[in-house]
């Protein structure tokens, strides 16, 4: 069963049970997925594409989040967590800051890099093992971090 099918089922038990965070969660994912199938002659979607999709709007409800919450708006912020965790429900389980600092020294070693000079060559590698693991911003700084040493 691809996201989609797995979307379409989330939304029907969403109508059935009068849940509206995760109804509204639902089809902005719905959403996201056609606008990105339409938007030039894709077709369909990989998995990768597919968890960078719910990588993305998980990202967007946290950013709209903290916004909201420095706006002493926490109803609105509230609203938006409640989103995000709806959504990342649909991504695969996120590693652990230890989990992942061991899969970034392993990557590291795989590639031989000894200085920060080298983090292209690290974030390549680790962005495309660690899709939909952790967000692309925690890899960054862990491989920043381990090569600083």
């Amino acid at each position: 069963m691809n996201l989609e099918e797995k979307i379409m089922d989330g939304i029907k038990q969403a109508m059935k049970s009068h849940d509206k965070v995760a109804l509204e969660s639902l089809r902005a994912i719905k959403s996201a997925i056609l606008l990105e199938k339409t938007s030039g002659a894709k077709g369909e979607l990989d998995q990768a594409a597919e968890m960078k999709l719910l990588q993305k709007l998980v990202k967007q409800r946290k950013e709209s989040a903290e916004i909201y919450t420095q706006q002493n708006r926490a109803d609105l912020a509230e609203a938006e967590l409640a989103q995000a965790a709806v959504i990342e429900a649909y991504l695969p389980k996120q590693l652990s800051a230890e989990e992942l600092e061991a899969e970034v020294a392993a990557i590291i070693a795989q590639t031989g890099a000894s200085s920060p000079a080298e983090m292209g060559k690290v974030m390549g590698v680790a962005s495309k093992a660690l899709t939909g693991k952790a967000d692309g911003r925690a890899i960054a700084e862990t491989v920043k971090r381990l090569l600083a040493r």
